[in-house]
């Protein structure tokens, strides 16, 4: 099956159990880590499913053999990658808000060898406390925020909690911010980003409220997959948040690099 690679245990936890989160082994090639984005912002409805699933679809059409993980126990990012047709570029699904007690918690969350790209789906209330195990070993964690005098107070905390509690320094460069859904040349807009760059994080892309998502989302697409005039104008505005995913992953590599270096010395430095 091409456009799917579905990966759940059984039984199943139900929808409504609280879900656990923790942090997932990285399995794939010995000599470097897939890139691992997670999506993150405790308040429900900014919009991380939708930046999760369309993150998915980019990387799949890139042919970077992406593992799409669900931590969220609503699992609309597990069913969007059900949705798709076989003929759609293979996205691998692991709905990690289910339990499986035959099999131990890592071998749940396995992921395959040749997966280059990890995107996370967070759940709405997360606590702070989930964070740092969540965020360890993130390439990049993405801060969805909504132009809503509600959504940017929740949104300070969240990146509050990142920084003191997640222990995530701001020269890491690790936290974008993503202005979501907004309507250009509006109070509001203009309001979310004042507040933003006082956050002194990068707002990595500014995304359109647009029907092209939920077109997309019903066909278990992302708008990379749609041909259509309108999604081509929303493909554009994404063009600076996979840029700066871009500079991450550079960075990643290098750091990575650095260390296998240095493990390749010490090994030879032993008699």
């Amino acid at each position: 099956m091409a456009g799917r690679c579905l990966h759940a245990g059984r039984p199943l936890r139900t929808l409504e159990t609280p879900v656990t989160l923790e942090a997932t082994p990285l399995q794939s090639r010995p000599d470097e880590a897939p890139s691992r984005i997670v999506v993150l912002n405790p308040k429900g409805g900014s919009g991380k499913t939708t930046i999760a699933t369309n993150l998915a679809s980019h990387y799949a059409v890139q042919g970077l053999k992406p593992t799409l993980m669900d931590f969220d126990p609503q699992g609309s990012s597990w069913r969007w990658v059900r949705k798709r047709g076989e003929d759609a570029p293979p996205i691998h699904g692991i709905a990690a808000f289910e339990r499986n007690s035959r099999v131990t918690r890592s071998f749940a969350l396995r992921i395959p060898p040749d997966c280059q790209r990890v995107v996370v789906d967070t759940p709405a209330a997360l606590v702070a406390q989930s964070m740092p195990d969540l965020t360890r070993q993130a390439t990049a964690i993405l801060v969805p925020v909504l132009p809503s005098d509600i959504d940017i107070h929740a949104a300070t905390q969240c990146i509050s909690n990142l920084l003191l509690v997640a222990k995530i320094s701001r020269s890491e460069q690790r936290i974008g911010v993503i202005a979501n859904r907004v309507k250009r040349n509006t109070l509001v807009y203009g309001s979310l980003m004042r507040f933003l760059e006082t956050l002194r994080i990068p707002v990595v892309a500014t995304l359109r409220d647009s029907q092209s998502y939920i077109r997309a989302a019903e066909s278990g697409l992302g708008i990379f997959e749609m041909k259509s005039a309108q999604a081509d104008e929303d493909v554009a505005e994404w063009a600076s948040l996979i840029e700066w995913l871009g500079r991450r992953q550079a960075t990643a590599d290098g750091g990575n690099s650095l260390v296998r270096a240095a493990a390749v010395a010490q090994r030879a430095s032993v008699p």
